[in-house]
């Protein structure tokens, strides 16, 4: 029997990627195959299974990828064959989105469709540049208005009278025609020294504010030479910014922030860069990947009742273990026996997810940390099982050994590089879009440096920030300068130290 297929028309959100909605990603996870267009984050695709078709179906001023005709047979098609179609658009899909038209396509081709509204960008962006559409003393009317109307009407569709007679005016596509517009305003009685705001890339750590009188902003915005997308604001409310300003004042705002770390481990730290306004751009240098032979583990598995400590230096390795415990038919209850050391809070906090207690976290979260933090311990003679990289520093093992403890060192998983090309990072250092370059660990510095080539290709202006001591030491015996190192040495620490090192 053969699957109905379906389309959903997904609202993707003004830019920034965190503003779609909770049903949109979730309608996503379906999709067998993902139409986007030229403004939705590519981030997004994310939420797209990896198997899931990606196609382009990008329009932009002159430049159609599909004519809309085309996307309209594509989307029927595809769903006629069974398949889940996502068709990701920016802000909402029956705002000025088209989506109206795609959706009365499926409905006379009988295709089961549903519309997942989104945030527009004619409400997000205004709001970004900490202009409230809407204000008691103000105004207590607000309309949106299409910069760029059909090409085929016969007449401006516009009553450019009623307009002007409105308290808060919003267009979007409008830059290519604003010139027009604030003639027609002005012709129509808006007085031209009404505030006015021109907002560029909205919502996205590109974002560009222009804020000016109605009478003197068309001249202004060419001057500065500004392109769309944006979003035109006219009212006496677009005065508010001055007070109400907030994305733009985020203290990394618009700086270019290289994330190194594998796919799959960057999402914390690139959270919280985008929270103080890094543009933060995801180039995962190095994967991580199980060791084949897991003979070694499978052998202190058998005796894990012997040890007295457990000790995890990462993530992955809780990962990988418990992986192999799953594997193996065994679980928790298995491992009532040795007490748990985790090098730091992101480790203890997979052990946790685990539903077991962490006995030991260092102040400082680095190998020597640990061994720090068995000061008054009794090792002597303890069995101490280290399950790890397959190649890592011998800080613990040889420490603990000093003290008397027997150390059993079991390797677990491989550090390789990603296989992604160093031009493209090259190129956008070249171009002025980094800002930083951040590595956190000893093989991130490692392979990066091996795809681009070499310490020559980071141009001077780019500052190098490193988590902790050791891969700032490994970074300065590659030949690079470290800019920003400081402690503590998680997530939040580093995020705090860049912010630190960008803004004094």
């Amino acid at each position: 029997m053969n699957r109905e297929g379906k389309v959903y028309i997904i609202g993707g959100g003004p830019g920034d990627p965190e503003l779609i909605t909770l049903r949109g990603a979730r309608c996503m996870a379906e999709a067998d195959l993902v139409v986007y267009d030229y403004l939705v984050s590519e981030e997004l695709l994310d939420y797209a299974p990896r198997e899931a078709r990606l196609v382009y179906a990008g329009k932009r001023s002159g430049q159609h990828t599909l004519t809309q005709d085309e996307i309209n047979s594509l989307l029927v098609d595809e769903a006629r064959k069974g398949q889940v179609v996502a068709r990701l658009k920016g802000g909402d899909p029956f705002i000025f989105g088209r989506g109206g038209e795609e959706a009365l396509a499926l409905a006379r081709a009988g295709v089961s469709f549903e519309v997942v509204p989104g945030i527009s960008s004619a409400v997000a962006v205004p709001c970004y540049a900490g202009i409230p559409l809407t204000q008691r003393e103000y105004t207590s009317t607000v309309a949106f208005i299409t910069g760029h109307e059909d090409p085929t009407k016969s007449e401006s569709r516009l009553h450019w009278k009623q307009l002007a007679a409105l308290e808060t005016l919003v267009f979007l596509m409008g830059v290519k025609n604003l010139a027009l517009i604030t003639e027609q305003l002005i012709r129509h009685g808006k007085d031209p020294a009404t505030p006015a705001a021109l907002i560029r890339r909205g919502t996205t750590p590109d974002q560009e504010t222009l804020v000016d009188s109605l009478g003197s902003i068309a001249e202004s915005a060419k001057a500065r030479g500004m392109t769309p997308p944006a979003v035109f604001v006219v009212g006496e409310v677009a005065a508010l910014r001055k007070e109400l300003s907030w994305y733009e004042n985020k203290p990394l705002f618009g700086k270019g922030i290289v994330v190194t770390r594998p796919r799959g481990q960057a999402d914390e730290f690139a959270e919280l860069l985008r929270a103080e306004g890094a543009r933060v751009i995801l180039f995962p240098v190095i994967t991580v990947e199980p060791l084949e032979n897991t003979a070694p583990l499978d052998e202190a598995l058998d005796r894990i009742g012997e040890y007295r400590w457990l000790i995890f230096t990462s993530a992955n390795s809780v990962r990988f273990f418990f992986q192999r415990l799953r594997d193996r038919s065994m679980d928790i209850r298995d491992m009532k026996g040795p007490r748990i050391a985790c090098i730091g809070p992101a480790t203890a906090q997979a052990i946790r997810r685990k539903g077991l207690n962490v006995d030991i976290v260092p102040d400082d979260y680095i190998s020597e940390g640990v061994i720090k933090a068995f000061d008054g311990i009794d090792l002597d003679g303890a069995k101490v099982l280290l399950p790890r990289a397959e190649t890592a520093r011998d800080v613990i093992p040889e420490g603990l050994a000093a003290r008397g403890a027997s150390v059993e060192v079991v390797p677990l998983y491989r550090t390789t590089g990603s296989g992604r090309e160093g031009a493209e990072l090259i190129a956008m250092m070249e171009e002025g879009r980094v800002d930083v370059l951040t590595f956190t660990s000893p093989s991130t510095v490692k392979h990066c440096l091996k795809m681009i080539g070499g310490v020559e290709s980071i141009p001077d202006a780019v500052k190098i920030a490193c988590i902790g001591p050791v891969t700032a030491e490994a970074a300065k015996k590659a030949g690079l300068g470290v800019d920003i190192m400081q402690g503590p040495y998680d997530m939040k620490g580093f995020v705090s130290a860049i912010v630190k090192g960008m803004t004094h």
